[in-house]
């Protein structure tokens, strides 16, 4: 049995809580929880936080360790404080708060570095996960998970946040939101060329669940046309490529409209950049790198050096495997540590691999 596991079903059984009772503090079904108890799934902070509020008063250093076993980083005892203090003061915010705060935290997600985005966005979580009582809260929750996912530095702890976030996006009955939550997902591992069998999966998804243009619907034709890219289907990723664009020009974001949420222009732009790079096709990836630039807001440098990764990715592609490698790192080097995403350092490594290739 994993030990965390085995840490939580004793604190489980000591406080006399049943696991019906802890999953209806979280997205998972009691089973899934039984399975985490066993040590056959992973035990995710929201899981190791609903236990710790779970738990009687007498067990505060139990709670406050079991936290920190996962959560890493970020201050398990200024969380598990302020969704106790939050819980006791009886406060709640209006649904439209939320909402307008997980909209903020959108914003804030293309602006700042992903560390400090995540420490605030967990504390709110802390204290939504009290307040998810109608199905505008289940939505509101289903859109910060994305974004929280987003800020995580492994895939394979993103796909966890991306798998809750889409349970929280079914329980809120909005068709428009688990088309998103799905879509948002699927470009987010496929541009990054990170478990692309998921990225498919969450793609398919999305598209499954509607056919109405859509952002949700727009990103999960993307994703396809990275994963076919990934794995080397030509013909596929520019036909996905191609079926994106008609929906873009239905959907697309307005210009200045600067938002993790949204897809303007300069974004679609992004997207394609890396696609072609990816594919080493020349003509089309260079203009959507001067798209992206001609178009992206000056205060997002961080994207601004996606472009230039993308660049060093296609002088790569092309042969030029040295100079694209110290293109690459030169663009890295100049953008402030604190800027720098896992979504870059993945970008960076795939022109690392490509360097590496002889043809």
């Amino acid at each position: 049995m994993d030990d965390l596991g085995a840490q939580l079903r004793q604190a489980r059984i000591e406080a006399g809580v049943t696991l019906a009772s802890i999953a209806a503090r979280t997205c998972y079904s009691a089973s899934h929880l039984s399975n985490v108890e066993a040590g056959r799934r992973t035990a995710t902070p929201d899981i190791v936080l609903a236990y710790a509020r779970a738990l009687g008063d007498a067990d505060v250093r139990r709670r406050n360790l079991l936290a920190a076993a996962t959560i890493g980083p970020i201050a398990a005892n200024e969380l598990i404080r302020n969704g106790f203090t939050a819980a006791l003061a009886g406060h709640r915010d209006s649904a439209d708060r939320w909402r307008d705060r997980v909209g903020q935290y959108g914003r804030d997600y293309m602006e700042v570095g992903a560390e400090s985005l995540q420490t605030r966005l967990a504390s709110d979580l802390v204290i939504m996960q009290q307040q998810l009582d109608s199905p505008t809260m289940w939505a509101t929750a289903a859109r910060a998970l994305t974004t929280y996912g987003k800020t995580t530095k492994d895939p394979t702890e993103a796909i966890g946040w991306y798998d809750t976030a889409r349970i929280a996006a079914d329980r809120s009955d909005d068709l428009a939101v688990r088309v998103w939550v799905r879509g948002r997902a699927a470009i987010a591992l496929a541009y990054e060329g990170a478990a692309l069998p998921v990225a498919q999966r969450y793609a398919d998804e999305a598209i499954a669940l509607s056919d109405r243009p859509s952002l949700g619907r727009l990103q999960a034709l993307m994703a396809r046309a990275h994963v076919a890219a990934g794995r080397g289907d030509t013909a596929a990723a520019i036909a996905a490529d191609q079926d994106a664009q008609r929906v873009f020009d239905q959907t697309a974001s307005p210009d200045n409209e600067i938002s993790d949420a949204a897809v303007p222009a300069w974004r679609m732009a992004t997207f394609r950049s890396m696609l072609y790079a990816r594919l080493g096709i020349v003509r089309p990836g260079e203009q959507a790198q001067a798209d992206a630039d001609r178009l992206r807001p000056p205060s997002l440098t961080r994207f601004a050096t996606h472009i230039e990764l993308h660049r060093a990715l296609m002088m790569a592609k092309a042969g030029d495997r040295t100079a694209g490698l110290a293109y690459a790192r030169q663009a890295w080097t100049a953008l402030p540590a604190d800027r720098r995403s896992q979504t870059l350092g993945l970008v960076l490594r795939e022109v690392e691999r490509a360097a590496r290739q002889r043809r």
